[in-house]
């Protein structure tokens, strides 16, 4: 018999000449499009059972009916059905409401494991997917893939849950996103093949597989407060980084320090900044800090060339950055940094920074009125080596210090006190917020190791007494 195509069926349904194949495929169609428009009721409650799984339970009637309306349920699935009618078999995918000729046995094969696993991964696939899925899905999806009440993301070892995804769905929401939620897209993000691990490794939760337990410390910002973590950013993510410093008025001392909210109720030194990751490993950045500390904009680069996924044993980020005073017009100061960082289990990571800057200049608060230009500062080579740790107390909650010493010429710079500070650091999905108390009101490259003793004239600004307040808040835009 010649082979009937999708949109040829149709018209022979309603033709007058009703001959029994004919009359079996309008009624299979007919019920099927029943049980289409009624899915999500099937989804959300017990299923029927005339559309109840073949098995050695089902009630004589259904397998009756099942023969007579050509209908054949597929084995291990909750959401495929076999119709056959004018001697074709068409595939009827109930989840996403679709229709497919089944052209041959290896398609209808494919279609009885697509439930079980993705025919299209292979084991290494599931391997690399855990990685991405620990890096990039874990904030919203939890470590162990049951989802987060607050992010309100599903449970993919519940079966049910599985039961719904099939994989044709589960591929599309990972490339294209979930519109009016937080899932964002990974399509031009993630590579083809760790988009598929990804549905690999979700697939894999739902035949009682755990996800293994992170070894490796996620940073949740890129700065630990003032000092850079160096983590990659995500394949064409971009990432907000806003900081404000209130230096003007001492957290814990002075008159009056509920009424100046420790001072919060002063005036701050806000700076901003935006990243964005070209690749996996290669991200640039642009910031800027404000008329009161010199007006300073800093373009940069990092590559991110060793990392603690891929069993190495630290991870190493190069960041190149230069940066020059009233809106990048005098006063110009180029960075070489290392970022080295380790982790001691999943909960906590110690950072080493040694930086060089050429043509340093000394942190002062900018003499004048704000429009007034910055004055001409000798230049100064320095060396620094900043030290930081995270630790997680909960697990979306870190405790964060540093310490940042110039180790050449910093007597030159007026540094007489180590840059440092401590905070607790918070983070929710795509953001992180910090807060925090330091001494040192710099945050591009250049004036990161600088302190209040010589932004404000005061040689014991820099000591304890002298803390201020200040808060860190990064987004990932997309």
């Amino acid at each position: 018999m010649r082979k009937a195509s999708l949109p040829h069926l149709l018209p022979n349904m309603f033709s007058l000449n009703l001959n029994r194949p004919s009359v079996l495929a309008m009624v299979s169609v007919s019920g099927l499009v029943c049980v289409m428009l009624n899915a999500g009721k099937l989804q959300g409650s017990p299923v029927s059972p005339v559309f109840a799984r073949e098995s050695g339970e089902a009630d004589t009637t259904t397998a009756v009916l099942a023969r007579a309306l050509g209908i054949r349920f597929v084995e291990d699935s909750t959401s495929f059905v076999i119709v056959e009618g004018n001697g074709q078999e068409y595939i009827v995918d109930l989840a996403t409401r679709t229709i497919r000729e089944n052209d041959g046995k290896p398609a209808l094969a494919a279609t009885r494991t697509q439930q079980a696993a993705p025919g299209t991964s292979r084991p290494a696939d599931t391997n690399l997917g855990i990685r991405v899925f620990q890096q990039q899905c874990s904030p919203c999806h939890g470590n162990d893939g049951k989802g987060l009440r607050s992010a309100g993301t599903p449970d993919f070892t519940d079966p049910q849950v599985q039961a719904r995804l099939t994989d044709e769905v589960l591929l599309n929401t990972i490339r294209n996103g979930k519109p009016g939620t937080e899932m964002p897209a990974w399509a031009g993000k993630l590579s083809e093949a760790e988009i598929r691990g990804v549905a690999s490794a979700v697939r894999s939760l739902g035949s009682g597989q755990r996800l293994p337990t992170p070894t490796v410390y996620e940073p949740a910002d890129d700065y630990v407060y003032t000092l850079p973590t160096g983590r990659p950013l995500t394949r064409h993510g971009l990432y907000l980084n806003f900081t404000h410093r209130f230096a003007y008025d001492p957290a814990f001392s002075g008159t009056a320090r509920g009424h100046m909210l420790l001072g919060l109720d002063g005036f701050s030194v806000p700076s901003f900044g935006l990243r964005f990751g070209v690749t996996d490993k290669l991200s640039v950045s642009a910031y800027r800090s404000p008329s009161t500390i010199n007006r300073p904009i800093e373009f940069g680069a990092a590559y991110h060339f060793l990392d603690e996924h891929d069993g190495n044993p630290l991870n190493a980020t190069f960041r190149a950055s230069i940066d020059g005073q009233n809106d990048f017009s005098k006063n110009f100061a180029t960075n070489f940094e290392g970022i080295v960082s380790r982790s001691f289990s999943r909960r906590a990571q110690l950072y080493v920074v040694p930086t060089v800057s050429l043509g340093n200049r000394r942190l002062i608060s900018k003499p004048g009125s704000l429009p007034d230009v910055p004055p001409n500062l000798p230049s100064i080579n320095s060396f620094s080596l900043g030290v930081g740790g995270a630790f997680d107390i909960r697990p979306t909650i870190a405790l964060v210090a540093e310490v940042s010493p110039t180790l050449v010429h910093g007597r030159d710079l007026g540094i007489h006190r180590p840059a440092y500070g401590f905070g607790i650091q918070k983070r929710l999905r795509r953001h992180a917020f910090t807060l925090g108390f330091s001494n040192n009101p710099g945050t591009v490259v250049s004036q990161r190791a600088g302190t209040n003793a010589t932004f404000l004239s005061d040689p014991t600004a820099d000591k304890p007494k002298g803390f201020f307040i200040g808060f860190d808040l990064m987004r990932q835009l997309y």
